[in-house]
């Protein structure tokens, strides 16, 4: 650190506007929750999935449908907190907080020049745990989850929400996901957790990896053999434009030859 970085002088408080538990319950129960009720929903509509035979009883394809949904969400979970973590450990970026929870003893630091950079700290706190969590700051956490599980959410709703009813529902629905990974965002930096850059960055790497387990893992987009596929089951036929060309010019040629 530098001995005149004033950033990391904030004070630390045990409160958290946005809890581990909330995060869970909103991140995770509520996408599980509302996925279970449109693939109930989807199943009644269309053909889901596949039959399943279990213990010689027909298994209705709501588990099956149920399971993909929620198997690809909570993979991406995975993937979001694995990254997290890795760029965490990597990084190891000193929170805002870090000189109430350090407590250094400033006799042993040479900061009598402006902009001197420090390596070893001598920290006279005994609290183990909070000095670990307090190097622990880039990326944020909470936004790179939050992100990932809010617009996942969203994408999800845009596919498969699909109620006959008004049509501001849906993105009332998202706006809502948005503002809570927005709310929770802003929170770590009110409450001192993260510097906004960590925050920036986990919300991009939470939505990057939303975007990417959407498109690429999950069955909300499936691929289609041709570009200029019709969504519909109608199958094109593209002819090269050389036979094209040739064609015209052969119409034209009869043309004259007629006149």
């Amino acid at each position: 650190m530098f001995c005149d970085d004033e950033s990391l002088r904030y004070p630390f408080t045990d409160h958290e506007t946005v809890s581990d538990m909330a995060l869970m319950l909103f991140g995770v129960a509520m996408p599980v929750g509302l996925m279970c009720l449109l693939e109930w929903w989807r199943i009644r509509q269309e053909a889901v999935g596949k039959p399943l035979v279990m213990c010689s009883r027909n298994v209705s394809s709501w588990f099956w449908a149920s399971y993909a949904a929620i198997g690809t969400f909570l993979f991406g979970c995975a993937c979001s907190q694995l990254s997290t973590d890795i760029a965490k450990y990597s990084i190891g970026r000193l929170r805002p907080h870090f000189i109430s929870v350090c407590i250094p003893d400033w006799s042993q630091l040479n900061c009598t020049q402006d902009y001197r950079y420090v390596d070893h700290i001598p920290c006279t706190s005994s609290e183990s745990f909070r000095l670990k969590e307090a190097r622990l700051s880039f990326p944020s956490g909470h936004a790179s989850f939050s992100a990932f599980t809010m617009i996942y959410l969203a994408i999800y709703l845009q596919v498969r929400f699909k109620f006959k009813g008004p049509k501001l529902v849906r993105p009332f629905l998202q706006f809502v996901c948005l503002m809570m990974t927005f709310y929770c965002c802003l929170s770590r930096v009110s409450d001192y957790k993260h510097h906004w850059s960590d925050v920036l960055f986990g919300f991009a790497l939470g939505t990057t990896v939303a975007i990417l387990i959407s498109c690429y893992v999950s069955d909300l987009f499936p691929p289609h053999l041709l570009p200029t596929a019709v969504s519909k089951g109608q199958t094109v036929f593209l002819q090269d434009r050389r036979y094209i060309g040739n064609e015209n010019e052969t119409n034209t040629a009869r043309t004259n030859l007629d006149d």
